[in-house]
């Protein structure tokens, strides 16, 4: 079943399923739940099962186990990975051929989810990174099939969260995962190598970290509002012999950056493949 919301001068907003379970709602369940209530889901509407009480977005009051009013429209698996097994045993019977799964258990492919699920309409997996609290996460999903009306609904649901990416095959999402969803530790350790280096070179601590931050956010914005690539913003700011390209050529000298960040996204895409290999033993 499906409500649809409106505003009070009878504008559609959304439309929500009737029933949504989520199962386990720690920080990225929680995330997802908050910016749907901000934009219109009824808490009426949605039901979290996880085994011990603790503070909800909204005011929900979290509940040990499946309500009997149903099967689910929409489930959210937000628990651990580890916990599927478990988790299926009580909660597939309950799903039928009506039921949407979305999963953001890492490294838990489509054909896992589906052997867990097999009553299940849709499977899809959705991949967000932290900054989902902000709504400036890319949201990576992958789904079996490719029906437009799911994709649809998919990319109403999650668009409050960051912009939807659906990728062409699950392979992608090895790639996927550690340039979107760990891209921000990776951006997080670049912003505090800069404050450490102006630090070092006689910056105040504090200072140094507040223009580096802030210089990132600039540099963000710009980036994703420019119709240029980086690079040639990157080439746009820098004149020749001056201050920015001198920089800029510490860091293209052998192309060291670009190895250093194709390690990085290297070593994380295979720790992914190496969890997708795990989930199936």
């Amino acid at each position: 079943m499906i409500r649809r919301v409106k505003h009070d001068d009878g504008a559609n907003l959304m439309q929500w399923p009737e029933r949504i379970w989520f199962i386990g709602c720690g920080n990225m369940g929680g995330a997802i739940l908050q910016a749907w209530l901000d934009n219109g889901a009824p808490k009426e509407n949605i039901t979290v099962v996880k085994p011990s009480s603790s503070p909800l977005p909204g005011g929900l009051i979290s509940r040990p186990d499946y309500p009997s009013n149903g099967p689910p429209d929409l489930v959210m698996l937000a628990m651990k990975p580890y916990q599927l097994d478990d988790v299926a045993m009580g909660l597939a019977p309950l799903v039928d051929e009506n039921t949407t799964l979305v999963s953001v258990l890492a490294g838990t492919e489509l054909d896992i989810l589906r052997d867990a699920f097999p009553r299940a309409n849709h499977v899809v997996r959705l991949m967000p990174n932290m900054a989902v609290t902000v709504g400036k996460s890319p949201m990576l999903l992958i789904a079996e099939g490719d029906d437009s009306a799911l994709r649809d609904q998919m990319n109403v649901m999650f668009r409050p969260l960051g912009p939807p990416e659906w990728l062409a095959n699950e392979d992608q999402m090895h790639i996927a995962t550690a340039l979107s969803g760990s891209g921000p530790a990776f951006v997080f350790r670049f912003i505090d190598a800069l404050s450490e280096s102006a630090n070092a070179l006689g910056l105040d601590e504090d200072q140094s970290a507040r223009l580096a931050t802030a210089m990132v956010e600039g540099a963000a914005i710009l980036a994703a509002q420019s119709k240029e690539d980086p690079g040639t913003l990157a080439n746009q700011v820098a004149s020749p012999d001056g201050v920015t390209r001198k920089g800029l050529d510490v860091m293209d000298d052998k192309a060291r950056l670009n190895a250093l960040l194709f390690d990085v996204l290297n070593a994380a895409m295979k720790r992914n493949m190496e969890m997708a290999e795990e989930a199936k033993s």
